[in-house]
């Protein structure tokens, strides 16, 4: 092989260990047994939504607010576990109401 030939080559086997590094990286969630309550909330101010692990084969989307929902959903508050709360009030989750808020004035 030629010095470019193996330059070349070196290159694309770089991109490919970063690309998977990377991808690895975006993978990976947030683990909320790890952090603190202020943490975690923080991290959802801040981000607007996140999955965290909630658990070793559990996980949950946390959202900051009603923007992040489908339209007929609506905000509940949703707990997790933190390192210092096992029922910390992170923030919201995004769920179709069990009623329909309308359900007693239909004829209005």
């Amino acid at each position: 092989m030629t010095f470019f030939k193996r330059s070349s080559v070196a290159k694309t086997v770089l991109a490919i260990a970063a690309l998977s590094a990377s991808a690895t990286t975006v993978l990976a969630r947030p683990d909320l047994r790890q952090m603190t309550c202020a943490q975690a909330q923080q991290m959802v101010r801040q981000q607007g939504a996140v999955v965290f692990t909630t658990g070793q084969y559990t996980y949950s989307q946390f959202v900051s607010n009603l923007s992040y929902c489908d339209p007929r959903q609506q905000l509940f508050r949703q707990y997790g576990p933190t390192k210092d709360n096992p029922r910390c009030p992170v923030a919201f989750k995004c769920e179709e109401p069990l009623f329909e808020s309308n359900l007693f004035n239909r004829w209005n």
